[in-house]
């Protein structure tokens, strides 16, 4: 985590600082994907969702207070608790129902498709910018690449993914696309690490609450769960949350949307090799090949906006 991220006073970050945090984007949210897999063969994924974001919130937040932070406004509190619920409930915990069904190599390929939904979801607001023709070339590139990974006309036999899960994974990254234009519009005045601490306990508290209403905390057991499990959750809570999502918001403070958006076609790549690696998940042809096509669609989208004049910064944070 930058060290400018726990400080109080906006200071222009340093060039290393910079690098450090995408590196840390880029191979810690790529190996969440493995350790969610890991999680959620031993416990429910929002269960284990709520745990994960309402311990990694309610540190950071009482290590910033600690530390003289600012105590958040009501104001601060509404937005960021309504952002966590777009990012971590509806994006991260999505990912983790989804990952119950789909191997996590293809789960962060597929998520690889974010930055083209958050181009449609800024297209269509209020105001938005329309894309240019190569952002829409760039777009069908895509939805071909993720189809024909997906495979819907194929029986499941034949290496076709869980409908499901691949539903759940359209609608996380809508809903991580909702959040990050509306974190946009909507300013609040929080210092990143507050707001990604709010943020954290937002959408604990609203996994929890879908954790009650499906019965999954009271059938959870956690004698049952092995020591794999729980190290891929204490991975989730200090790593994943606490470093990496505390430093995606601190890097939409300042750096632009199109070059953080880099992180989708990065992941990918991490977690493919981990899952592979670790979990010895297949890869063939088709996946290889297609994550290609969706890889070069990314590329075209996210560069293609960078070209445009001077993006806004402003964007708070998929794990």
């Amino acid at each position: 985590m930058p060290a400018s991220l726990v400080s109080h006073a906006p200071a222009q970050p340093s060039r290393t600082a910079l690098i450090a945090a995408f590196a840390i984007i880029y191979v810690v949210w790529g190996s969440t994907y493995l350790a969610i897999r890991v999680a959620v063969e031993q416990m429910p994924p929002f269960v284990m969702g709520a745990g994960r974001f309402l311990i990694a919130g309610t540190l950071m937040l009482g290590f910033l207070l600690a530390r003289g932070a600012a105590r958040p406004t009501a104001r601060q509190w509404a937005i960021n608790l309504g952002l966590g619920v777009f990012f971590l409930v509806g994006g991260n915990g999505s990912v983790a129902w989804a990952e119950q069904y789909v191997p996590s190599g293809i789960t962060a390929l597929l998520l690889g498709m974010t930055p083209l939904f958050i181009v449609l979801t800024e297209w269509a607001w209020p105001g938005g910018a329309r894309p240019s023709a190569i952002t829409m070339v760039g777009l069908m590139i895509g939805f071909a690449g993720v189809s024909w990974l997906a495979a819907p006309w194929e029986k499941a036999s034949a290496g076709a993914l869980h409908p499901g899960g691949l539903a759940a994974l359209v609608f996380a990254c809508i809903s991580w696309s909702f959040g990050t234009i509306a974190s946009k519009r909507v300013p609040h005045g929080a210092q990143p690490a507050t707001a990604a601490a709010l943020q954290m306990l937002g959408g604990g508290a609203g996994q929890l609450l879908i954790a009650l209403l499906r019965g999954d905390l009271a059938r959870f057991d956690p004698a049952a769960v092995s020591t794999p499990a729980w190290s891929a959750f204490v991975y989730l809570i200090f790593i994943g949350s606490f470093v990496g999502f505390s430093t995606f918001v601190w890097l939409m403070k300042h750096s632009t949307p199109a070059r953080v958006a880099t992180y989708a076609y990065v992941n990918p790549v991490v977690a493919v090799a981990l899952g592979w690696l670790i979990l010895d998940e297949q890869i063939g042809l088709r996946t290889l090949a297609s994550s290609v096509v969706i890889i070069a669609a990314v590329i075209i989208i996210t560069t293609e906006k960078s070209k445009g004049a001077n993006e806004p910064k402003a964007k708070a944070g998929q794990a």
